[in-house]
């Protein structure tokens, strides 16, 4: 892989998105405030307090987690697959000096560029509400695109062996609603039976939440930030290997 040129893919989605970008922030933005209205103020009149604190801060670190994740897998599925399959950019660009890794690495940049922004966007919100209690929750922002780049990376391994674009409702039905459910965005897992708080142990979102709640609280939370790098760098090799070898079957 060519950093450079990978670069250059990224570049690429950049300057398309610089078109699009009004209609397609106000979007992923407004529904998660509109969760956090619904949940926050509506439920947190009956649940005063969670975890120390009110309702509607409780959940607030949780909801700009789920959007930068929704943010990415969107980017990194939908969009991905529709410049392979029906827009063709992917076979312009590889008609280019630019080679299949630098492509798959590209395509990773961004979905992790669009988790930091998404996530940041949100991030500014809920401060500007102030239901965020210390400054150093801006430390979230690197961790929101290491996070993206798992989010990239399991997307990518998954447009790499669906044959058509109906499969992603699988994976948004089976593997992100999950992660959103179970990742202690609105709850403690700590109520639930105790197999549960297992497996959300190796749900990313379950610890981007965890940072980003305790980064809002004043608080380093030092083991979950080392989960997720260590997650995206074990991780990494396998989009590469499966957009290879579905380019080839391809071809």
């Amino acid at each position: 892989m060519n950093p450079r040129r990978a670069l250059r893919v990224w570049q690429r989605h950049i300057k398309v998105y610089t078109k699009l970008y009004l209609s397609s922030l106000t979007l992923n933005f407004v529904e998660p405030i509109l969760y956090l209205t619904a949940m926050g103020m509506g439920l947190g009149v009956f649940v005063k307090e969670m975890g120390g604190m009110p309702y509607i801060n409780y959940i607030a670190p949780g909801i700009v987690a789920y959007s930068s994740m929704f943010a990415t897998s969107g980017e990194c599925t939908y969009g991905t697959f529709v410049r392979m399959t029906f827009q063709k950019t992917f076979d312009a660009i590889l008609a280019t000096p630019v080679n299949l890794n630098d492509l798959v690495a590209g395509e990773i940049m961004w979905g992790a560029t669009k988790s930091a922004l998404y996530g940041s966007v949100i991030l500014a919100a809920i401060s500007a509400m102030g239901l965020v209690g210390s400054p150093m929750v801006i430390a979230a922002i690197p961790v929101l695109f290491i996070s993206g780049v798992i989010f990239a990376e399991l997307a990518i391994m998954y447009v790499s062996i669906v044959r058509g674009i109906d499969w992603f409702n699988y994976y948004f039905t089976l593997v992100i609603t999950p992660m959103f459910l179970f990742s202690g965005v609105f709850f403690p897992l700590s109520g639930l039976p105790a197999w549960v708080e297992k497996v959300a142990f190796f749900m990313p979102l379950y610890h981007l939440v965890n940072v980003l709640r305790e980064l809002s609280q004043g608080r380093w939370p030092l083991g979950d930030m080392l989960w997720l790098l260590v997650a995206a760098l074990i991780i990494a090799p396998y989009p590469f290997r499966m957009m290879k070898r579905r380019i080839l079957t391809k071809g």
